[in-house]
């Protein structure tokens, strides 16, 4: 007859009984009135490991994270793999107000739509974006800058009509090297984008405001999508998981699989330390219980 300390036995018996199947993210289908689809997610663990850390869905409301801050993402586009944010602190026509900066991480997979066009306003006379040898103002804005100067918000940032020379139509390519709009170090009081004139360059109060971005994945990317199509069909949803991020298939009973989600009765998992499903565990309990009694 076995001598196990008790001490022992009824450590392994709670270790037995509070392991669980391992748990998923939620990954939705939608968020809010915005359809979410593979590549992206609705939070940790869904969609493609590439852009989970910064898409996630809070209170029905679908946020992009970047290094300034958490933006409402208005519309998505997957066909064009392009996404419209607003950022609260931007000035509009209707509104206009001191601004916070906008930028984002050197590692995310996301770049500005060549359609936007972002305006500063408020510079002041020694801002670096006015550099006679360096100037980082479109020479060909100033359409822009005459039509946002003549919307009655301009004086919810202190400025008159007449100051439209404080206002620059920001040049850089994706915002430069450091991927920042940063306003403090530019000496500029506000920002506005506009992705879109409405039919009318001359008409600020027309024109549709937010950051379009694009997306994509990167070329080193090592994660297996080929399976992404069959899940999706299965009723499941792209994720991933495990130390290296490999594909999963995440069901609506909560079930995880290597492949989709036609059939799946238990859930698999790659990881050693997680058990594939509650008949294992029930199993080992049932075991460990009678190895308690039979001593």
């Amino acid at each position: 007859m076995s001598t196990l300390p008790l001490s022992l036995i009824f450590t392994i018996l709670f270790t037995t009984l509070s392991l669980t199947p391992p748990s998923r993210a939620s990954c939705l289908d939608s968020c809010g009135q915005i359809p979410i689809k593979f590549p992206l997610g609705s939070s940790l663990g869904c969609g493609h490991p590439s852009f989970s850390p910064y898409i996630q869905c809070l209170n029905k409301q679908l946020l992009l994270q970047t290094p300034t801050g958490e933006y409402p993402i208005v519309w998505l586009n997957y066909q064009n793999a392009t996404l419209l944010v607003s950022d609260p602190q931007m000035s509009t026509c209707a509104t206009m107000q001191n601004s916070g900066s906008f930028g984002l991480g050197p590692s995310m997979p996301f770049m500005l739509d060549p359609n936007d066009r972002f305006a500063l306003l408020g510079c002041s006379s020694s801002s670096p974006v006015f550099d006679m040898d360096a100037p980082l103002c479109d020479t060909e804005g100033s359409h822009m800058c005459n039509a946002l100067y003549k919307c009655e918000g301009i004086s919810g940032i202190g400025l008159e009509p007449d100051e439209v020379s404080t206002c620059c139509v920001y040049e850089p390519i994706g915002l430069g090297p450091s991927r920042q709009l940063n306003l403090p170090g530019l000496q500029c009081s506000s920002y506005t984008s506009v992705y879109s004139y409405g039919g009318d360059e001359e008409d600020a109060r027309k024109w549709r405001y937010g950051i379009s971005l694009k997306y994509s994945v990167g070329q080193n990317d090592t994660y297996d999508s080929s399976a992404c199509e069959e899940c999706e069909r299965s009723d499941g949803a792209c994720g991933f998981g495990g130390p290296t991020q490999s594909f999963l298939c995440v069901c609506r009973n909560g079930i995880n699989t290597t492949l989709n989600c036609y059939g799946q009765g238990y859930a698999w998992s790659g990881t050693p330390a997680c058990w594939t499903g509650n008949w294992n565990h029930i199993l080992r309990f049932i075991m460990i219980l009678g190895l308690v009694l039979y001593i």
